[in-house]
């Protein structure tokens, strides 16, 4: 009995138990959790290596339903704690009392989403361990000044410390994607408020993106109020050129303008 890879499901099953072993291995325990959540397990690779670690309890929510049989009858350890849904749609802070890890290879028409719904649960998810497209990956931990960097890099390192792990190449799938796929780690960032309105924030990072040709002065135009003082150099740059910490000060530059109205 096998699963067949299905397209419309972005499946690429890794056949390399190696690297399977490897991103296991790079679960932390970082935020004293127990459960390990693995989405997209399809034929288990990575799943026997996680029900190898005895530190958590490993659960699976896979969409497909022919994977689901086959995990049944595969690792039946696992039985009782298969979810036969769609992860994006899932009630984590129902179906979960206590924090949880994210782990997987995730299907890429899907792997963004999936971040952003972690950081929707970012107390409840202290660490993921997960495998993207390459550039997807590269964006999620790239800093300021590089191409890569936006949106998501910004959002994602607000509020946890992330890592690019290692890359793996199209050959160790089946079927093999065209491009090149990369491991990130990320571990929540506990201790360290955000020290703005969070979304607020998101506003901001997402208006300065959305246009990040423009100076910052021009790309948040329809947010500043008259009161805002744009002298400062900071105004002069593009949004790729800054930090978190400097996303957080024009943050509270722009509210202080609000409540002065």
């Amino acid at each position: 009995m096998s699963v067949r890879p299905k397209k419309a499901l972005g499946q690429h099953f890794l056949k390399n138990t190696e690297i399977c072993e490897r991103i296991a291995q790079a679960i932390t325990l970082h935020g004293e959790y127990e459960t390990v959540l693995e989405i997209g397990p399809g034929m288990g690779a990575l799943t026997q290596y996680l029900l190898a670690r005895p530190e958590f309890v490993t659960h699976a929510v896979e969409i497909d339903r022919e994977s689901v049989d086959y995990l049944n009858v595969h690792f039946p350890a696992l039985r009782g704690r298969i979810y036969e849904e769609d992860f994006l749609r899932m009630p984590l802070d129902k179906m979960f009392a206590e924090n949880i890890a994210v782990v997987g290879n995730f299907p890429y028409n899907i792997s963004s989403q999936i971040v952003f719904k972690v950081l929707d649960h970012m107390d409840q998810v202290p660490e993921l361990v997960g495998m993207f497209q390459r550039e997807v990956a590269q964006r999620f931990a790239s800093g300021p000044g590089n191409k890569d960097y936006g949106i998501i890099s910004v959002l994602a390192q607000a509020y946890y410390d992330i890592e690019y792990l290692f890359t793996v190449d199209e050959n160790e799938f089946i079927p093999p994607p065209k491009v090149k796929s990369g491991v990130i780690r990320m571990r929540r960032k506990f201790g360290v408020e955000l020290g703005c309105d969070p979304k607020l924030f998101k506003q901001v990072v997402k208006t300065s993106f959305n246009q990040r040709r423009k100076t910052l002065r021009n790309s948040l135009k329809s947010m500043l109020q008259s009161k805002v003082d744009t002298s400062s150099d900071v105004w002069n740059k593009r949004p790729e050129q800054l930090g978190v910490a400097a996303f957080v000060e024009l943050t509270n530059t722009i509210e202080s303008a609000l409540r002065a109205e």
